[in-house]
């Protein structure tokens, strides 16, 4: 165990008010690739670039081809909760962690039995019927082909916000609201770069702020522990 991680230990053991903010290098370790690194999505080949593909005008303009991109980069079928996953669960039952703030939406935190999981953008495992409003599962959106649709013939749209649309108030109030009361913050996994969920951090008020990251992140957040290593590998030693 290196001086780092003890030192992350130390701030764990006297902190009962941890909330958690993640992003999508929390589930590399699970094997969904990140955005950004050089194996993400956002360097893959694709017919129009990831960020045109996931708007609300592409999904508008171009359904079929974003349906085509959102089976084949976005659903993930047979993962399984990580290191990570596991080890804030186990946290959360212990009463020390109050909340994880997530931009992922695979759900995989849910998976691992966490229980307050504020989505800042959404999930994969909800999808509603745009006409009627009907929920369908996951496996629903798995096997469809083409535009799913609805048995009334509405086409089934995933609960993920795209770019141009906003988050959901409810839920970024309520992790205003967490981050602002939490004594630790740990954020993990996350470049910071996507906004306005990246601008939640600064909201935190305590003296416990621990980044965790397998890169160095740009933003400078003055943070009290810096770990350069992937969260998971990092949180097992715990």
């Amino acid at each position: 165990m290196t001086e780092a991680v003890k030192r992350l230990k130390e701030l764990v053991d006297g902190s009962d008010n941890i909330v958690f903010f993640g992003g999508a290098g929390v589930s590399t370790e699970s094997g969904i690739p990140d955005f950004r690194s050089t194996d993400g999505l956002y360097h893959q080949e694709w017919r129009y670039p990831p960020e045109v593909i996931l708007s609300h005008t592409f999904y508008e303009s171009n359904p079929e081809e974003f349906f085509r991109f959102y089976r084949a980069k976005l659903l993930a079928p047979g993962v399984e909760p990580n290191a990570a996953h596991k080890k804030l669960a186990e946290w959360e039952k212990a009463g020390k962690l109050k909340a994880i703030v997530t931009q992922n939406i695979d759900g995989l935190h849910q998976a691992a039995g966490s229980k307050n999981v504020l989505e800042l953008h959404g999930s994969v495992h909800r999808n509603y019927c745009e006409k009627c409003g009907k929920f369908h599962d996951f496996d629903f959106m798995l096997q469809s082909a083409g535009v799913p649709r609805c048995d009334c013939g509405g086409i089934v749209k995933p609960d993920v916000v795209l770019y141009e649309e906003g988050l959901d108030q409810q839920i970024l109030d309520n992790a205003v609201r967490f981050i602002s009361q939490a004594d630790m913050l740990i954020i993990g996994g996350t470049s910071l770069n996507v906004w306005p969920a990246a601008g939640l951090i600064n909201y935190y008020r305590g003296r416990k702020l621990v980044l965790i990251n397998k890169s160095t992140v740009a933003r400078d957040l003055a943070a009290d522990l810096v770990i350069t290593n992937p969260i998971g590998e990092t949180l097992a030693q715990l």
